[in-house]
């Protein structure tokens, strides 16, 4: 089976580094699937759950990623995200509360800055509970 390389990056850490056989990345046009060898593409990601088909077609790795960049070339894709969560570290109350927390936030903001921070708070909840959304719709199958 065919690979490529993929790299998940978000503004504070490196998130997945390795070979992937498929790829589905949330754009702000859609999800967009990525196999080996696809033409070169850029786009902005948007909050959502990043899924990646392990080379054994078993495993699925979910990132949960709030906004980005998406770079692919035909063996490699890098995405920059704005932040990024993988789904072993996530847990729906806290996820819930933080996006509770954010929507409060952004409601009291006052300055440019802190109205920033409080959006992509939101997107970074956002993103998870669409995540573990996916999880759960895939439990069972």
């Amino acid at each position: 089976m065919s690979t490529m390389q993929v790299e998940v990056v978000s503004n504070e850490q490196s998130i997945y580094e390795g070979e992937a056989s498929f790829v589905v990345v949330p754009t702000v046009n859609g999800e967009l699937g990525i196999y080996p060898r696809h033409e070169p593409v850029m786009s902005l990601v948007r909050p959502g759950a990043l899924r990646l088909t392990m080379p054994d077609g078993k495993e699925e790795v979910l990132v949960a990623i709030a906004g980005g960049v998406l770079e692919v070339r035909p063996h490699k894709i890098t995405v920059l995200a704005d932040v990024a969560v993988r789904s072993s570290e996530m847990d729906e109350a806290r996820a819930t509360a933080a996006k509770k927390a954010a929507e409060e936030s952004l409601a009291k903001a006052q300055t440019p800055g802190s109205r920033a921070k409080a959006e992509i708070a939101l997107e970074a909840a956002i993103a998870q509970l669409k995540t573990l959304d996916y999880i759960k719709a895939h439990k069972h199958k």
